[in-house]
């Protein structure tokens, strides 16, 4: 936690392990899973349970267990074992419209919702509250091998009716492994060239 806590005040930011709605951004009312083109997967009832547990001072989740490398990015390795398919942790921050970030600099910004009507797409701001999901490793896309080192992988859920991102395990992953997911998903608009 001291190398999270390194990380987030080097980049100005606070933890947060939660979704955050503030004045002037997308209310929490606009957050509705209903919204998305094409419609959302509902995560089941037995996950749910399983992240209000992670997020309530429950059993900490595997990337608690995650220590940021190499200063403020690249991600570090889990402290513990990790089965296929592990809730690793949720993507949190601020929450906006889309329409009002299409020209922001932030380098973390994620989809939360994929509406029909654009003006109604959501997005997470991590840039100034986050958790470690901010510093996990990206793969660089365009490469063959990128897709090999990709051992996470960005889910969004229907939880009670709320959009969620959730990054989950997409095969074992051996304690110390480094964590590796496509920050692009399906939407590849994020430059991933850059990455090493």
């Amino acid at each position: 936690m001291a190398s999270l806590s390194t990380a987030l005040m080097a980049t100005s930011a606070v933890f947060s392990n939660h979704l955050t709605y503030q004045p002037g951004m997308a209310p929490r009312s606009a957050n509705r899973a209903v919204l998305e083109a094409g419609g959302m997967q509902v995560l089941p009832k037995e996950e749910v349970e399983t992240l209000a547990d992670d997020g309530a001072g429950g059993v900490p989740a595997p990337a608690d267990g995650v220590r940021p490398r190499g200063g403020v990015h690249g991600g570090g390795g889990p402290d513990r074992f990790i089965w296929d398919l592990t809730i690793i942790t949720e993507y949190v921050g601020d929450v906006d419209y889309l329409q009002n970030r299409e020209h922001d600099d932030g380098d973390s910004m994620m989809a939360l919702l994929s509406a029909s009507a654009p003006f109604r797409s959501l997005v997470i701001c991590p840039n100034r509250r986050s958790n470690v999901v901010r510093f996990i490793n990206g793969i660089i896309n365009r490469m063959p091998d990128g897709r090999k080192k990709q051992n996470l992988k960005c889910v969004r859920f229907d939880v009670a009716s709320e959009c969620r991102v959730l990054l989950l395990a997409t095969r074992d992953i051996s304690k110390g492994e480094r964590l590796y997911y496509d920050y692009n998903g399906s939407e590849h608009e994020y430059p991933t060239h850059h990455f090493v």
